[in-house]
């Protein structure tokens, strides 16, 4: 499997959403940690702008990863289009790396 790292960004409307996503993503195998901040978003939706509390999930993950991970999401978000990008890591701790590769090896492959 690819070990290339990376960080994938989504934001949910509510804690509650955001930590039931980050803990069945952790529990799937597909990131090895999630974190979730609060945070408020502008942005214009439909024609309208908005000044929205949100809650943002950076998910650390393998970029193999990616394509099942970001279904994943779009499965059981509650958004019509949610923000899911990917961010790569181009440097880190090599044990830092090593326990994220393992952490996202999926149950399957684990």
């Amino acid at each position: 499997m690819d070990t290339a790292a990376c960080i994938v960004m989504t934001t949910a409307s509510t804690e509650d959403e955001a930590e039931a996503l980050g803990a069945a993503i952790v529990e799937a195998g597909l990131a090895a940690c999630v974190q979730v901040q609060r945070v408020r978003s502008f942005y214009v939706w439909q024609g309208t702008l908005h000044r929205e509390p949100e809650w943002l999930l950076l998910i650390k993950t393998l970029a193999a990863r990616y394509a099942v991970l970001e279904a994943f999401i779009r499965e059981r978000h509650s958004y019509e289009t949610p923000e899911i990008v990917q961010l790569p890591i181009t440097a880190g701790s090599a044990d830092y790396l090593r326990w994220l590769a393992g952490g996202s090896a999926g149950i399957d492959q684990a």
